[in-house]
């Protein structure tokens, strides 16, 4: 019966433990936090709210928020009004991923 306490006492800690580890796939540099290598983020810093379109799908920003993209080099972003694409942005690129982009270095 001992053996049996000490082994559930066991179980219950190992399963603790992995519940509480803390896991990211961000990291941190400073306060900004970047995106996995596989994509990158677009960083709204306009001072207005701004609709886009990423290279495969269309995006509304609020002043301050972001979104994660693939980071499918070649792929082009632009603004967007009503579902359709405006004006263009910028091309990805590969030294965009795991960065983030502001909006604001190219409008």
């Amino acid at each position: 019966m001992k053996n049996v306490f000490l082994s559930l006492a066991f179980l219950a800690s190992v399963s603790l433990i992995s519940f509480t580890s803390p896991t990211s796939n961000n990291t941190s540099k400073g306060s900004e936090t970047f995106a996995p290598k596989g994509s990158f983020k677009i960083l709204n810093d306009t001072g207005s709210k701004l609709s886009i379109y990423t290279g495969s799908g269309y995006v509304t920003l609020n002043n301050g928020s972001s979104t994660s993209v693939s980071c499918n080099t070649g792929k082009k972003v632009y603004t967007a009004s009503k579902g359709t694409k405006d004006d263009f942005l910028f091309e990805i690129e590969s030294s965009m991923c795991g960065t983030t982009v502001r909006l604001s270095d190219y409008l």
